[in-house]
Parts: C-alpha cells; structure tokens; sequence
C-alpha cells in the first residue's frame, strides 16, 4: 500500500473560480497559474479552462514552454519577462506575451532582431516599489516602445501592493498615481489596461472605473484557487476550494495528563488524551510551524492538532472521537477546514501551504467529466 497522503485537485472548482473571477470584474482575466499553479499542477489547471479562458500568465519562459509543449496555444505572459537576451528567439517562436519592468529590458528590446513583432505589457510602479517603470519614464517608454518595430501592441499595468486589506487608502492611491501617469497618452481610450489581481477583483471592483479605460484585463491568482485573499475575510462563498489535503491515521494511543508528546514535549495533555498520528508532515507541505490547535478534521469531524509537526508525521487529538481507528481520513485543508485559517495558524499565508505540497500524491477530478 502506498503513503496515503493525497493532494486531491478539483478541476471543476478552479473551471468555477476562474468563472466567479470574470463575473466580479468583467473584460478579460488572464488566469494566473505560475508556480505550478500554485502548487496545483500547470498543465491540469490550464487545460480545465483552454475553451474558455482568454489567456494565461506565468513566471518565466520554463513554465511558459512547458504549456505549449502541452499543447496549450492560448495566450501566455511572462509576469517578469525575459532574464536574457537570448530567451527572445523562443519567446517570439513560441507567440509569448511578455511584461516590460525595467529599462535593460527596454533596451534589449529595441536592439533586438525579432522575426516577429511583440505583445508587450509594459508595468508601472505606481507604488509598490518592486518591479516597474517610474511613473516619470513611463509615458515617455511607452512612446518609444509603441513607435518600434519590434512591438506589436501594448498593454498598460500596475500591480497592488495592499489589495488586500480593504482598510488601506493605498490601492486608491496607485490608482491615481496610474490614471494620472497614463491620461496624456494618445488614444488612452482605446489602449487595454491591467490592474486588477486577485484581491482587487474581489474588493475593489471600482479600480477598472477609475481609469476611464473599457478594455481591462485582470489577473486572477489565489481566488482560482478557492482562498480569499483579504485580510478581513477569511473564507469566501463565491469561491471552491480546488485542494484537498489528505491522509490517514496510522497509530493510535492513549496518554495521562501531564505527559507530552512530540519533539520539543512542546504539548502537555491537560487531560487524558487519545492521540492519533497522521501521515503527513513537514516534508509533504504541511508547515511544522503550525501551533496545537490548528484545525483538523477526521472522518468529516473537527479536532485539532497537537504538538509539533515532524518530518512525516503529526499528531491529532482524537480523544472526542472514539469511532476513529487506524485507517480513519483525515483532512488537513479542503472542504471542511479552510486553508487560510490553516495558514494563519503557522503564521503564513495560503499561497504558501499550496505552493509548498510536495510527495503527496496528486489526484485530479472533474465533475463535469463524471
């Protein structure tokens, strides 16, 4: 029998979240799915939505490539561009999208020979203060990059820094600073723009208004995902988690009040307490800084962790579920308990837990295939 851990993926909850995404913020929505898909599988996630998403946005020309290898054709944007300028021929032969957020970048572009024109999207930083153009050389970037051959067409962005916290002015703020920036520009009508990712698509619908431009694309990550990622709330209705992090009990027994368990002895029972080890730990994603309570759920009913999490194991109190036994199920995040309470019990976020799942056997379902 092999190690019951198992990553159980929904393809139809990501098909669903990609959905809630469009409907909240309308235009286009470039489903966001570097990483891996954020620990979810690329390649799964992508052809789940290839008949209806309008495109698809990745880290790196690595990940970029493995899609069109799978047979993905739909448009893909490199979310840092290009490192080198020796990654342009591939980029060009393999019809990639590709965002502008640095003047050598700028500068390898315009000296390059390309067989083909580029999509470019050129990013500002309009105050986040990690990767873009200064809102000062934006404008006058742009004019440069719109006259050249080896650009094709341009599409306009910025990305949030504090989207998520819906008690932040600064959201509103990079919005000015972006609407001012872009309002002297020729045509700004008709020109696409790209603020929005997950958290703005979710609190702030007002920011594809503000700019006075119809044509938006917005980006979103997470929320495909089924977490929320605003600070003040910690689920969502309207999405699905597409993740079901599972395994089983595989010992079971019983300590005295007082004694402890684990590495550390970090937990003391303060009662008798039936104890149920779980194959899972560390090593397969889940985070070792998760403290003693941190939800559980077995066989469908809730519990908490106990102790610390070790490399492939941890422990769960068992005590108020007496029909569990050896071989009982047990979720560590999914339908029943919420990744983002998960998280911020090891002090982290969801993006993480997702991105850090490994040696866990994926498994992938889809409803609309059943």
């Amino acid at each position: 029998m092999s190690r019951p851990a198992i990553a159980h993926i929904r393809l139809d909850a990501f098909r669903h979240n990609y959905r809630v995404a469009k409907q909240c913020y309308g235009g286009k929505a470039l489903a966001v799915i570097k990483a891996n898909a954020y620990g979810h599988g690329a390649v799964h996630c992508a052809k789940s939505i290839r008949n209806e998403a309008d495109g698809f946005a990745v880290a790196c020309l690595e990940e970029a490539l493995q899609l069109r290898e799978a047979g993905i054709t739909e448009p893909i944007l490199l979310l840092e561009g290009f490192f080198e300028a020796v990654e342009l021929a591939e980029i060009v032969a393999n019809d990639l999208w590709v965002v502008i957020h640095a003047q050598w970048q700028v500068k390898i572009l315009l000296e390059a020979k390309l067989k083909h024109a580029l999509q470019i999207w050129l990013k500002m930083d309009s105050g986040m203060h990690r990767a873009g153009l200064s809102p000062n050389e934006y404008t006058q970037t742009y004019t440069r990059l719109k006259a050249h051959k080896n650009v094709k067409n341009i599409v306009l962005m910025t990305h949030f820094a504090n989207a998520d916290n819906l008690a932040s002015t600064h959201t509103m703020q990079q919005v000015k600073v972006f609407q001012d920036t872009i309002q002297d520009l020729n045509n700004v009508a008709n020109i696409d723009t790209s603020l929005a990712n997950s958290a703005a698509i979710l609190a702030w619908p007002q920011t594809k208004r503000m700019t006075h431009i119809e044509r938006h694309w917005s980006r979103p990550g997470i929320m495909l995902y089924g977490a929320n990622p605003i600070i003040q709330a910690v689920t969502d209705d309207l999405l699905q988690p597409v993740m079901q992090l599972n395994s089983r009990i595989i010992s079971i027994s019983k300590i005295k009040k007082g004694d402890s368990i684990g590495y550390g002895s970090i937990f003391t029972a303060e009662r008798d307490t039936t104890v149920g080890v779980v194959a899972c730990g560390y090593a397969d994603g889940y985070p070792r800084s998760a403290i003693t309570g941190t939800p559980v759920a077995v066989d469908g009913n809730m519990t908490r962790l106990i102790g610390r999490v070790s490399m492939d194991m941890l422990s769960v109190d068992l005590t108020d579920l007496p029909a569990t036994g050896i071989g009982s199920q047990v979720e560590l995040w999914g339908n029943h308990v919420c990744a983002n309470v998960v998280a911020a019990s090891a002090g982290t976020i969801a993006y993480e837990l997702f991105c850090n799942v490994k040696r866990a056997h994926f498994q992938y379902y889809d409803a609309a295939n059943i």
